[in-house]
């Protein structure tokens, strides 16, 4: 006769897929701050965490989802690129009034796509589920992101479990709940992997051996890869129905990911009826490299935001 399970394993095993979000601490500025939430559990992986600053306010306020880059393979949702000051991102959003949703995902050696996009739904999810309790609304929000997170907040805005199935929305996490937005700003991200596939990105500096980042978002077999470069193209879902409005930033000089990458995005968005605004940055390269305009950038950003998420 076996004995009787240990009490601990009565409820609660195997663990859910999320955990509710622990109580915020409130800084001297007002800012209520929900750190290092678990929005997605699953067997085999570190659990996906998000945080969430919320600026002082008498009811709900919309919330902003960021995205870092860093090619799929490496990032932290807790800093920009080098370029942009944490403090002047953090500031500028929570100072328009804005919730900021900071997000981690699956890089590309633990998973390959789409589970980076499976997790940024993921989140976009659990803040909606979650959205009484954090004081968001949960009918605005919008994402922003930076090179590969631009590729992903593209993804984000444009691919919708009605039309494209669950395979690419995903099922992590929260399940149930709309993974749609209201507004897209994709600084510098790629938009049709296609017509990348053919040219990896240059060597770094002292970093010889380090992966070729679209291959290895790809995986699976060589000959494979170019069906797998339209699933994961932006480019692939921007018709059907209207997009939301999308704001691009790219340098002109970008050497990394080509400005063209950009305007093929703008192009098929504006074809399928969509809002685009595409900025140009002259002389910059990648991260906006080489260009005094990164406070602008910011500030174009958070207005954009803004005006889509509390019309």
């Amino acid at each position: 006769m076996t004995s009787a399970a240990p009490a601990q394993f009565d409820t609660g095993w195997p663990p859910p897929p999320f955990r509710a979000p622990t109580p915020a601490t409130t800084g001297t500025d007002g800012v209520r701050r929900f750190d290092g939430l678990s929005y997605a559990t699953s067997p085999g992986y570190r659990p996906r965490l998000l945080d969430v600053h919320v600026p002082p306010a008498e009811g709900p306020v919309p919330a902003v989802v960021w995205i870092h880059g860093g090619g799929w393979l490496e990032g932290d949702r807790r800093y920009p690129p080098p370029t942009v000051p944490v403090e002047l991102l953090h500031g500028a959003v929570l100072g328009a009034g804005l919730a900021l949703v900071c997000v981690d995902y699956r890089h590309s050696l633990e998973a390959p796509f789409p589970a980076q996009l499976h997790d940024v739904k993921a989140a976009i999810r659990y803040v909606r589920h979650h959205a009484e309790t954090l004081g968001i609304d949960g009918d605005r929000i919008g994402v922003w992101g930076e090179s590969a997170g631009g590729h992903l907040a593209a993804l984000a805005g444009l691919v919708r479990a009605d039309a494209h199935g669950t395979d690419i929305e995903g099922r992590e996490g929260v399940r149930g709940e709309d993974s749609g937005v209201r507004a897209v700003v994709d600084w510098y991200g790629v938009s049709d992997i296609e017509a990348v596939l053919a040219h990896p990105l240059p060597p770094l500096p002292g970093e010889p051996s380090y992966p070729n980042p679209v291959d290895t978002l790809l995986g699976g077999p060589e000959d494979e890869r170019r069906e797998r470069a339209r699933v994961a193209a932006p480019v692939t879902y921007a018709t059907g129905a209207t997009p939301p409005p999308f704001l691009l930033i790219h340098g002109r000089e970008d050497r990394v990911v080509p400005y063209g990458q950009s305007e093929a995005l703008a192009r098929a968005l504006t074809d399928a009826g969509g809002e685009v605004t595409l900025r140009p940055v002259e002389g910059a390269d990648h991260i906006f490299l080489g260009s005094a305009e990164v406070p602008d950038i910011v500030a174009h950003s958070v207005d954009f935001l803004r005006s889509h998420l509390t019309a």
